[in-house]
């Protein structure tokens, strides 16, 4: 990954701190007197010098709001899309990314029922999340067990309501199925490891890079390495293919997953991180993944006894209205939480100052579950040694094509 110019990230600090100052004077705040807050910010979409911590008007609840102390925040892969500009009608900057928090209720809005000052909770934001104080609509609010952490609460929202509505709502998984899953190693993919589990007789196949696969082995059925033929690996085991595929990767693996299903079978795509590969938007990427995915004929479907669907739980949520659906998914997986059959998995935890960290281990698939943003942790004071080494191995990473296994990984931070 090439290395960031330093004049375009004083050019972009200089302009976030412009605009900044520009909202804390407009809420009649400054900073020290408690009307103000830390956030990371995204200046504009690109690479990692669009983001910083800075100071920020603090919100204040509207009718039907509620108002979070932020104790922690999920970060996922649609974040580094957002950052890039990668999506489909991206939001106008500068912004305060993250879509799941944790933390506790500060302040309720007019209106707002079934929720007390005080509570422990966990929530998802359309945007906003990584700050230290952040309003939503007590719809997408939920109360969290009292044995469960910050950090596991955080990583809890996106993963596994993700994985529950494809498994169950979607691909109406039952036993003795049979279920491959792409970056298996990540938050989603083992929250589909977890919640298979809790189903008799259901073989899980994964793909991860080959330097997780000791840490993850024992939560799959069969493991493969990324880079390699799954497909025929899949099919060794299973000459019939699978019952469920699930593809976060999108290009040429669209085809693979629909050709690797058994009559009856469901492939679901729920993202297309194949489309990243620099720190920036790539338009080859972008075309390359394209290109790469067959063109899908209904009438072989049909004959096949196939289906094909995707899955969005953000557009589900923000867009679809389904926030009601998705609160009854929720009750059901705080009970397999409770009575110990889940646990969300976080590979490590970082201060707001280090996100751009955070944000490159994730591009180099380097976590083993979910990366957290600890809003009351504490920098970590080698992590500017760390960040140049990093920045250095992705530049040299970058030359082979998408290759991850040997890149240098930042430390756990747990």
């Amino acid at each position: 990954m090439a290395k960031e110019r330093p004049e375009k990230a004083e050019e972009t600090e200089q302009m976030i701190e412009k605009e900044v100052g520009k909202e804390v004077a407009e809420a009649g705040g400054g900073a020290g007197d408690g009307k103000d807050m830390r956030a990371v910010l995204l200046s504009g979409f690109g690479g990692l010098n669009k983001l910083r911590v800075a100071r920020k008007a603090m919100p204040e609840p509207q009718e039907g709001e509620m108002k979070i102390r932020v104790k922690a925040c999920g970060l996922n892969f649609i974040d580094l899309m957002v950052r890039q500009g990668n999506i489909d009608n991206p939001p106008k900057t500068p912004l305060v990314p993250g879509f799941e928090l944790s933390g506790i209720v500060e302040a309720l809005g007019e209106n707002v029922t079934g929720f007390e000052i005080g509570d422990r909770v966990m929530a998802f934001t359309n945007y906003s999340a990584w700050a230290e104080v952040a309003c939503m609509p007590a719809e997408f609010v939920y109360k969290i067990p009292d044995d469960m952490s910050f950090s596991e609460a955080a990583s809890f929202p996106m993963n596994f309501v993700t994985a529950y509505m494809m498994l169950f709502e979607v691909a109406n998984l039952r036993e003795g199925m049979s279920v491959l899953v792409h970056s298996a190693g990540g938050g989603v993919g083992q929250a589909v490891a977890q919640l298979c589990s809790t189903v008799p007789n259901v073989r899980v196949f994964g793909t991860a890079s080959s330097f997780k696969h000791e840490a993850i082995k024992n939560s799959l059925t069969h493991l493969f390495d990324r880079n390699a033929d799954y497909v025929q690996e899949v099919k060794r085991i299973s000459p019939d293919g699978v019952d469920i595929v699930l593809d976060c990767l999108c290009g040429e693996n669209t085809g693979k997953g629909i050709g690797l299903l058994k009559p009856l079978g469901t492939y679901i795509l729920y993202g297309s991180s194949n489309m990243v590969t620099g720190e920036t938007k790539s338009f080859f990427s972008f075309a390359k993944s394209w290109w790469q995915v067959e063109k899908v004929n209904p009438i072989k479907l049909y004959e096949e006894n196939k289906v094909m669907a995707g899955f969005s739980l953000l557009n589900l949520l923000f867009k679809q209205g389904r926030a009601e659906v998705i609160r009854g998914v929720v009750d059901k997986l705080l009970t397999l939480y409770i009575q110990k059959k889940i646990k969300p998995l976080v590979d490590s935890l970082w201060a707001l100052e280090e996100v751009k960290e955070a944000m490159q281990r994730i591009h180099d698939r380097g976590n083993i579950g979910k990366l957290i943003l600890d809003v009351e942790k504490a920098p970590t004071p080698l992590m500017a040694n760390d960040s140049t080494e990093t920045s250095e191995a992705g530049e040299e990473e970058e030359d082979h094509e998408g290759d991850t296994d040997n890149k240098e990984r930042m430390p756990f931070i747990q």
